[in-house]
């Protein structure tokens, strides 16, 4: 019997229940379709880990019937490129429960590198500095390397133990001075040293902003990848939230092969991502 890993749940409980959770050191890419998921997938794995560290009782509830041993991140750090740190709690205040957005509020560490990442563009220094004042005082000095530079280093001083969310290399992507060929390198250094930091990583990218051949090898140079999309529902002419598990070899070898099928999701006031049920892809 081959030797069980420690896992990390992702904290979307029945998801779960089936996977077990995700290898620690794992790096995934979050990828899919503007709105499909990706973005509540990994606020409600944030919000929900921290919920379990400061209950303790209850972290073995999210793993379901895995029975290797479990770990938790010992920190959240969302880092963005992009968003503002109060954006992102608006966001967050307005779709998910109270208690969710407060765990957000109160244990999530926030990198924020909109100042570098806008520094050489034509948006004002003031639209980028707008929040100067809750950053992280401990963030990282610049890096003469550029925007991936800031990046590593942002990466480098949180990694260790940490569930660490990127939003986005969609962003990156989108910057003429961020080469796909650096980023893939960067990806493939990191997947490196997240093995080394024993915790968790997300990497968010939507669907289509990359050329297919740089958007196929960054699926090479990760560890698995969650692809959400909009699908028609079989009995109602509405559209929903599904998420493949698309790659990784430690969940499909676990999941048994009657539920290897695409899940169902919804996005809920009271418990944030959920998945509804799965089904079958023909």
């Amino acid at each position: 019997m081959a030797r069980l890993s420690a896992r990390i749940p992702t904290g979307v409980n029945d998801f779960d229940h089936i996977t077990g959770g995700l290898p620690v050191g794992s790096v995934m890419l979050l990828s899919g379709e503007p709105g499909a998921g990706s973005y509540e997938f990994a606020l409600t794995s944030a919000a929900t880990l921290m919920r379990a560290s400061h209950r303790k009782d209850t972290r073995y509830l999210y793993l379901g019937r895995y029975q290797g041993p479990v770990a938790l991140p010992g920190r959240v750090t969302y880092v963005s490129l992009t968003r503002s740190r109060d954006q992102l709690l608006r966001e967050a205040d307005a779709a998910f429960p109270a208690e969710y957005s407060q765990l957000l509020v109160e244990h999530m560490d926030f990198a924020d590198l909109s100042a570098p990442y806008f520094a050489d563009s034509v948006v004002p220094t003031t639209w980028a500095d707008e929040d100067r004042s809750v950053l992280d005082a401990s963030a990282p000095p610049r890096s003469s390397d550029g925007i991936l530079g800031d990046l590593t280093a942002a990466l480098e001083a949180r990694g260790r133990g940490s569930l660490l969310i990127v939003d986005s290399l969609s962003d990156l992507l989108a910057r003429t001075s961020v080469s796909s060929d650096d980023l893939l390198t960067v990806i493939k250094g990191l997947r490196r040293r997240a093995k080394q930091w024993n915790g968790l990583i997300y990497l968010l990218l939507a669907k289509g902003v990359a050329e297919p051949r740089v958007e196929q090898a960054i699926k090479d140079s990760v560890d698995g990848v969650f692809d959400f999309s909009w699908v028609r529902h079989q009995n109602r002419s509405v559209r929903i939230r599904a998420m493949l598990i698309e790659k990784s070899m430690p969940l499909l070898a676990y999941v048994p092969q009657e539920l290897q099928g695409r899940f169902l999701l919804d996005v809920r006031g009271r418990f944030g991502l959920v998945t509804t049920q799965y089904e079958r892809v023909g």
